[in-house]
């Protein structure tokens, strides 16, 4: 390890909390870096290559080894990278493969409706916006992309929730339906009808829930074994997507989710 690399990890920036926080996610992300180069390394080996105390480099690694990331081979006490490095691979991965594939049929909807549309996928009790296209209506030039919103009171947070466990569901209940404004869902059994008509009709909307002024229409993106991976969405101002066109522009959603679905199929 270098000495100017050695100088950047013992870094100063200052004695604050912050420069210290930053400091040690530094640290712990250049461990990973070092066991995805060398398989397996000692606390010792850590330390010798971050330029810190050995108790230094076992504190990062057991923090690491608490999250999943990490684990040790108990017949060596070398640190390795763990399963869990696994799983967040696989979750950009798909996130990635999801916006990719989705793209072009994105692109049609926001022509074809004229309004803009958006892809999002489920992310704890919240739900995260992956892709986005702007329709030529469209009036607001916000990007969503990688903003969460609150599952309960979006037209793709409905149709996320509406196929998940009943255990997210309650998780998300556990934490309050906070009001956005005074269309939002607020009641647990509200709640829970409404999702079981997002079930039954398959696709899902919200009328000035989230925002005074705008409504959207979501439906289910089937992917590998009929699972939900992602939600399709359209939004629009209130007075150009009123609560009578939806059912219409539900079937449009539905034809272009339904494709989404076949790419991802085919990509197993």
């Amino acid at each position: 390890m270098s000495d100017d690399r050695r100088k950047a990890v013992r870094g100063g920036g200052g004695s604050g909390g912050g420069s210290t926080a930053v400091q040690s996610v530094d640290r712990a992300v250049t461990i990973l870096g070092l066991l995805a180069r060398h398989e397996e390394l000692g606390a010792t080996d850590l330390a010798e290559e971050l330029g810190v105390h050995k108790s230094t480099a076992f504190r990062l690694a057991l923090a690491l080894e608490q999250r999943g990331l990490v684990e040790q081979a108990a017949d060596r006490g070398k640190y390795r990278l763990a399963h869990g490095i696994v799983r967040l691979g696989g979750a950009a991965s798909a996130q990635l493969d999801i916006t990719r594939e989705s793209r072009r049929v994105c692109r049609d909807l926001a022509e074809e409706l004229g309004e803009g549309v958006n892809l999002a996928v489920i992310d704890g009790t919240e739900a995260i916006h992956v892709s986005q296209v702007r329709g030529l209506g469209s009036i607001s030039a916000y990007n969503w992309v990688g903003q969460q919103t609150p599952l309960h009171a979006t037209s793709s947070g409905k149709v996320l929730l509406a196929y998940e466990p009943v255990a997210t569901v309650d998780a998300v209940l556990a934490r309050g339906l906070e009001r956005f404004t005074g269309h939002t869902l607020a009641g647990a059994a509200e709640l829970r009808a409404e999702l079981a008509e997002v079930r039954e009709r398959g696709w899902g909307s919200t009328a000035e829930e989230y925002e005074v002024g705008l409504n959207a229409i979501a439906c289910p993106v089937h992917g590998v074994g009929d699972a939900v991976v992602a939600a399709l969405s359209i939004s629009g101002p209130s007075y150009r997507l009123p609560p009578r066109l939806f059912p219409a522009v539900a079937r449009s959603i539905a034809a272009g989710a339904e494709e989404i679905g076949r790419r991802m199929k085919r990509l197993g």
